[in-house]
């Protein structure tokens, strides 16, 4: 939103240089112009200070609720995260060390990050996959009525305590055989 409204300013401002209108504003949000005269700036409302504005919202992602979720792998260990909510399940895996590859990087472009719900309540509070969603589930490995893709299961608080299979194998068209290592 701040780079919104800076691009606004910049834009009104880069108008009145062109009508040959010389403009600053100073550090209160008012428009000077050369005569002296003080036009309050439609934009005086919006603080041009980043600091203030990032401390608040690092505060706020420390406050940011998380969710448990339990990784099952296909020899059956479980390793269970904290993950925020909002955050795919396809990037807490790879922040977590969890072998979820995810050769798309999250773009609904391959199947290498299915993963399958472990419980039948959980999934029902998923929302539905999409057609495009449900075309790479076709080409995934090891599918079931509960398969989805991690990098469209999303941390909500009501999937708290959610289980989630990783499937033996995944089809990898690109180099069968390569895991690549998360960015």
């Amino acid at each position: 939103m701040f780079i919104s409204k800076l691009s606004q300013v910049g834009l009104w401002m880069v108008k009145e240089l062109k009508i040959g209108r010389v403009i600053s504003i100073s550090r209160t949000g008012y428009v000077q112009r050369p005569s002296s005269h003080y036009l309050q700036s439609p934009f005086q409302k919006y603080s041009f200070s980043t600091t203030a504005a990032d401390k608040a919202r690092e505060a706020e992602n420390e406050k940011k609720e998380k969710i448990s979720v339990t990784f099952v792998d296909k020899d059956g260990e479980e390793k269970h995260i904290k993950v925020p909510v909002g955050m795919s399940m396809l990037e807490a895996a790879h922040e977590n060390d969890i072998e979820l590859e995810g050769a798309c990087e999250g773009s609904l472009a391959c199947s290498t990050c299915h993963v399958i719900v472990m419980d039948v309540a959980f999934y029902n509070k998923l929302e539905d996959p999409t057609d495009e969603e449900n075309d790479m589930l076709d080409l995934a490995f090891g599918l079931t009525e509960t398969s989805r893709l991690g990098c469209q299961v999303i941390a909500k608080p009501e999937l708290d305590g959610i289980r989630l299979a990783l499937p033996a194998a995944t089809r990898n068209f690109a180099v069968d055989g390569y895991v690549p290592k998360p960015h």
